[in-house]
Order: structure tokens, then C-alpha cells, then sequence
């Protein structure tokens, strides 16, 4: 049987769940690039994309994903020969190495405890300190590993760097935090960060995006790797196709558009506090199927778990490709499969972006459809915990 009837429901760390306003926004002809609309699009979302990085500072769009503005910012901000430091938290700390290599950029790693652990300020502390010749150009940081599903403190790593009176720049993975999680570039003292549209912005895949402070492009003047397409000073130049290197993604623009209307209506204080509470259900489930040993968390401590993503581990012998593949041809709920040192044994449930409470009980009672059916041993009840946490608050609106 296959169904054809009602929506499926995406609970995949990207892409998200896009809006239907978004999809509308973008089911147009297309309009002139030159003039009116399209560089009116274009202005106010570079401005509106400030008040999402939370920085004064300058921001720039790409027709990429999120690993085409890795390069973007790897290729603006060294030399050949240059060295960064990336803090392992995961697997795209990794993955983010082999672009930087492959440009000629020297790698340097500081692992995390283990891959169940978030990064270590002290550590990273250390390590700076050691680098008297401060051949050390930039702290590449991830925020949030879908894989490993762990949050780092970026304001505790920006005050590591600070304490080693070390002038390393700081340069922010947000793929996985942006929209989702407070981030404060200015206030924190984060000096670029990246993201990307089809996450937390509620967006097809398609953009990419950077926030970069005055530090990084006075250094960026200087360096040696740029290209044409990722030039962050020529997308400056006041030509309309300069901001995009060429013809601009009209309708990924126009989507994109619709969509920080969205966020800029909920405000961003309230999308976090919708994050926290959606991700905080779902543990609480994890929590109660968790009673069996069979399956568990992979981030051991609570507050380093992030409020995008969570990363569930089961017991050696049990597949979770059943368990997906249950949930995705029997419940119409698509869940994150577990990737790099993960994969074969995890699955992963993703609760951001264009989410509420309706489609978490979707998602947790999938699941727990799917333990029951094919007997994988777990506590009951698990979206009961779920209900019973949301049902205290916060609520909005007269309910008198």
C-alpha cells in the first residue's frame, strides 16, 4: 500500500518544512533583474538578514548550500599555507577540514571529549595559548552537528580566544542554529558567520548566506584564495548582479522574502522560545522509550542537547533503517538518518524550523508507532510526556 493522502511531514535535520506562503511567494513569472522588484527584494533582505545575525555588520547572499558558503568563507578569509583550528564536535567539523584542505589551508583539530561531548572552552584556551607565533589565523566553529546533534557555547569559545589574548578570528557554522537558537554575532563577538536557507529559515535549499564583521573584510583584502564567484568585496559593488556574481535566484529571493516576514512577525525571542519547548517535548519522549536500554541519546549531558536536532542511538544488533523506513512508507513522517560515525546506528529527529506542536505529535507518535509495531523493546508513553510537558505552557492568546 502506498498512501497518497495528506502531507508529509519532514523531520529531517534539512531540508525542513517550507510554509506554504513561502512556496506561493515563490509560483510567479519571472521579473526583471535590473530594476524595481528584484533589487528591492534584494536590499531588504540583506538588511532584514542583519536583524537575524543579530549584527550592525555586513551580510551577503549566495546561490549555494551550506557547503558552498564553507567555501565562500574559507576562500575570503586565508592564504594559501594559512592554519585554523576547528574544534571536533561531530562530523561536519570534519567535513568543513576537506574544503579547507583542499584550498591549501592547514588543519589543525582539537577534539571534543568524545563525539557524545560538545567542545571544551578550556581546551580550546590551552590550545590557543600554546600558539606564541599565533600562526593560528581562525577558530573554524561549529554551533550545532546535526550528526552528533550536541550545541556548543559560542559566547564561552569567543571568551577562550579572548582569555589566550590570541587574535584568531572566530568564524561560526550557524547551517543548523540560525532561526533556531539564539545567536548574538555582535554581542558574542563572533566575527563571520555562515548559514543557509533550508533550515531554520524555513526555506527551499538553494541559498547560502554570510555575516561578516569590518575585522574579517579588512583581513579578507589581503588573502590569496579568492575567486570570482565567492568575492565577498566585488558582491559590495553597487550593480545589482554584482550581489550575486550574475543573474540573481529570483525566486529563491522572493521566497526567501516571504519567509523572514514570517520570522520577523514572530520575532526572534519567540521562535526561540518555540525551539526550546518543541525540542524539550520530544525529549522528554526519548526520555520514557529510553527506560528499556534499548536506545538512548547520543549527548550525554542535558544542556549541551540542542534545540534543532536530536540524535538518537540504539543498541548494537538493532537496524534503524526499519525504523525509518516504518515511519517514512507507513506514516508519511521522514525522519534523519544517522551519518558519518552515526550512520547504522542512529536515527535522528529533527524539530525545527517551520514546526508546532501538532507536527511533533506527529513525529513522536510515528516513532512510537514504529517501536511498537516492530518490536524494538521501549517504554510506553512517551508521547504522553510529550502532551503532559506542553500542556503547562507557555500558552498565548484569551483562553477565558
Amino acid at each position: 500500500m502506498v498512501k497518497k493522502s495528506g502531507t508529509k511531514i519532514l523531520a529531517m535535520p534539512g531540508p525542513t518544512n517550507v510554509p506554504e506562503e513561502v512556496i506561493q511567494a515563490m509560483n510567479r513569472p519571472a521579473i526583471d533583474i535590473y530594476s524595481g522588484e528584484a533589487v528591492d527584494i534584494t536590499k531588504s533582505c540583506l538588511a532584514d538578514l542583519k536583524h537575524i545575525f543579530r549584527t550592525k555588520f555586513h551580510t551577503f547572499v549566495f546561490a549555494s548550500n551550506g557547503h558552498g558558503v564553507w567555501e565562500a568563507a574559507l576562500s575570503n578569509l586565508f592564504s594559501s599555507g594559512d592554519t585554523v583550528l576547528i574544534p571536533v564536535c561531530g562530523h561536519f567539523p570534519v567535513s568543513w577540514s576537506y574544503f579547507a584542505k583542499r584550498l591549501g589551508v592547514k588543519v589543525e583539530f582539537l577534539e571534543a571529549a568524545n563525539e557524545r561531548a560538545a567542545n571544551d572552552p578550556k581546551k580550546l584556551k590551552t590550545a590557543l595559548g600554546a600558539d606564541k607565533k599565533h600562526k593560528i589565523k581562525a577558530v573554524l566553529q561549529v554551533h550545532i552537528d546535526t550528526a552528533s546533534s550536541v550545541v556548543n557555547d559560542l559566547a564561552s569559545i569567543r571568551q577562550a580566544i579572548d582569555d589566550a589574548k590570541h587574535p584568531a578570528l572566530l568564524v561560526v557554522d550557524a547551517i543548523a542554529s540560525l532561526g533556531i537558537v539564539p545567536l548574538e554575532m555582535d554581542a558574542w563577538g563572533i566575527d563571520v558567520v555562515i548559514a543557509a536557507s533550508q533550515k531554520g529559515l524555513m526555506m527551499t535549499p538553494g541559498l547560502g548566506f554570510i555575516a561578516a564583521n569590518e575585522k574579517a573584510l579588512h583581513i579578507s583584502k589581503k588573502t590569496n584564495l579568492k575567486s570570482g564567484y565567492w568575492d565577498w568585496h566585488d558582491r559590495q559593488d553597487e550593480p545589482h548582479y554584482k550581489k550575486y556574481c550574475g543573474t540573481a535566484p529570483v525566486h529563491l529571493m522572493m521566497g526567501l522574502r516571504k519567509s523572514l516576514n514570517l520570522m520577523l512577525e514572530e520575532t526572534m525571542e519567540t521562535i526561540w522560545i518555540r525551539h526550546a519547548r518543541l525540542a524539550e517535548a520530544v525529549r522528554r519522549a526519548i526520555d520514557v522509550w529510553a527506560t528499556k536500554g534499548e536506545l538512548s541519546f547520543n549527548v550525554l549531558e542535558k544542556n549541551q542537547r540542542s534545540n534543532a536536532v536530536t540524535t538518537v542511538l540504539l543498541r548494537d544488533g538493532i537496524n534503524p533503517e526499519i525504523l525509518t523506513n516504518y515511519c517514512r512508507q507507513n506514516l508519511c513522517v521522514i525522519l534523519g538518518i544517522g551519518i558519518g560515525t552515526f550512520e547504522g546506528r542512529s536515527f535522528r529527529i529533527a524539530h525545527m524550523g517551520y514546526l508546532n506542536e501538532a507536527m511533533i505529535f506527529g513525529i513522536i507518535g510515528a516513532v512510537e508507532t514504529a517501536l511498537k509495531s516492530l518490536s524494538i523493546p521501549h517504554g510506553s508513553g512517551g508521547v504522553q510526556a510529550a502532551i503532559d510537558y506542553l500542556a503547562t505552557g507557555p500558552h498565548t492568546g484569551n483562553f477565558n
